[in-house]
Order: structure tokens, then sequence, then C-alpha cells
């Protein structure tokens, strides 16, 4: 009874800390933001770029310090050597919790470029976020719903042209694309609704890999397959929750990261029209979701 109230009184003093240095760090952000924003040459804006992605990773690293005060949790933790801090990486991960993004950060923080996503175009306008979005380069594409394209079907693909034309930016900067191939947080109940293959995972969507191989061609090195679990002492792997690691109530984390090639066939190409690249891209990530579903198994027993 006591431990548990001493981790509470611990867990919330780490959220309230947590939360204090963010809103400060998303303020000093706001302001190099709009000086990116006003920034009169390519020059200066790289210069503010360059200060915004620095100021990432150092509130990455001041988690990553935070979450390891109370040395209740291990981090069991194995990454490629070699990764290029100024690469350009495709990364995909099995999804179960929030607490997978705050993972992310910490085992690739300085290893790889900042972690980047795609942010649909509406988003740009949400107060504040959306300019930090835009002042860290993720890029805006525009989704179209069934709905938009069954009364224009002339649409169809737009989506895909307008990821490319939002990652021409990126072709110049180190980056580092994240997709979570499930679409959501894995639930057993979720992989018994779709009649998922898989004990572990749900199906894995091909589309948000396929937009990043469509929208960067070439210039990607190569893909990051990263495999999360959470061990627990049921040997059942419960998926742990944000709370339940800043209280210490999370035993480990295992994180296991390897780096594949990209079939070149499936690069650049249009994955939407051509049903051929399509099939062969689904087959790639289906052999890989077949050997990630054996590893979780048995990353939930260490």
């Amino acid at each position: 009874m006591f431990s548990t109230i001493v981790n509470s009184v611990k867990g919330a003093l780490t959220l309230f800390i947590m939360s204090a240095y963010t809103i400060l760090f998303c303020l000093v952000m706001f302001l190099f933001a709009i000086g990116k924003l006003l920034a009169p040459t390519r020059k200066i804006r790289d210069f503010f770029s360059r200060i915004l992605t620095r100021l990432v990773e150092t509130w990455s690293g001041l988690n990553k310090f935070m979450v390891s005060l109370h040395g209740k949790t291990e981090w069991d933790v194995e990454i490629p050597d070699g990764l290029d801090h100024k690469g350009c990486y495709l990364v995909d991960c099995n999804h179960q919790s929030w607490v997978d993004i705050l993972a992310l950060q910490n085992s690739f923080n300085r290893k790889l470029p900042m972690l980047t996503f795609f942010i649909k175009k509406e988003l740009i306008y949400v107060p504040f976020l959306g300019l930090a979005w835009w002042a860290l380069d993720f890029p805006f594409m525009q989704r179209l719903s069934r709905e938009q394209l069954a009364k224009n079907p002339g649409l169809k693909g737009k989506d895909l042209e307008s990821a490319r034309i939002a990652c021409e930016k990126l072709k110049d900067i180190p980056v580092a694309m994240m997709s979570f191939p499930e679409g959501t947080r894995f639930s057993a109940e979720k992989r018994d609704k779709m009649r998922s293959p898989y004990r572990n995972l749900l199906k894995p969507k091909v589309g948000g890999i396929g937009v990043v191989l469509y929208a960067l061609g070439d210039k990607l090195q190569s893909m990051i397959d990263v495999t999360i679990a959470y061990p627990s002492k049921d040997g059942q792997g419960h998926a742990a929750t944000f709370w339940e690691l800043l209280s210490g109530q999370t035993p480990k984390v295992v994180i296991r990261a390897r780096e594949l090639k990209i079939p070149e066939q499936l690069l650049g190409r249009n994955f939407r029209n051509d049903r051929t690249i399509r099939k062969e891209l689904e087959s790639w990530i289906n052999s890989i979701w077949e050997e990630k579903d054996a590893q979780v198994e048995q990353l939930k027993a260490l």
C-alpha cells in the first residue's frame, strides 16, 4: 500500500515536471517557428530549422532522463550500429501503446534524424501546433475520403501527388519517416474483429509505407524495422500505459530494431495504380509482419 502511494506521488511529480518543461519548450519553439516563417532567405530558414531540431532532441533527451529516474523499468534496447544521424530512412513499428512513441524517441534520439510523421493538411490550422509541425518540416498531405473520390473520380491519386510535393523539402534534409502499419494500437478485440492472421499484431496496411516509398524514392537509404514489446510478470505482455511508465509500474520495455534493404522496384512507384507493385509491397510487408509476430511472442517472455 505504502509503495503504491509513493509510486503515485513520484508519477504525479514526474508528470508535472515533464508537462512544465514541455510547455516551456513549445513556447521557445513557437518563437523560432515565427522566425523561420518570416526568414527572408533559405539560408536563414535552414538556420532556424537546425535550432528547432536541436530543441526537439534536447526535449527527447530530458524525457528519457525523467523516465529513468524511477529506475524500476528495465530498458532492453538493441538497434543497428552505424545509423546515420544525417541520413534518410523509413521507420516502421508495431503499435501497442502511446508509450511506443516515447520509447522510439528514447531509443533513436540523436542516432537517427528526428522522427517525422505525415500530417493531415487541415491540421496546419491548429493553433500553435500547426505552425510547430510546419517549422519542423513535417509534410502536410491532403487525404481524400471515399465519399470525395466517389463524387469526383478525377481526384484519384491526388493524395499521392500531394505527398510527393510535400516531401520535396525533405529531399535536402535528414529525415526518418515514421509509419505504424497497423494504423491503430493493438488489442485482442481488434485482432479478432479484423480476423488478423497474427497472434500479436493487427493486419498491416501498406498505404503509409507506400506513400513514403513513392514520395522519397531513391533518397531512402533503408528501412528500420522496429519491434516493441512490454514483458510482464504474467507473461501476457500487457502494453504499458503512460501513467504506468511514469509511476514505475512498467517492469520492462524491449525494443529490437534491424536495418532492411528496400526492394529497388518499390522505390518511387505508384502502388495505387500499379497492381503488380502493390502486390509486391504487400508481400514484402506481410513477410516482415510474420517475422515480427513471432518475435513479439519471444520478447513477451523475456
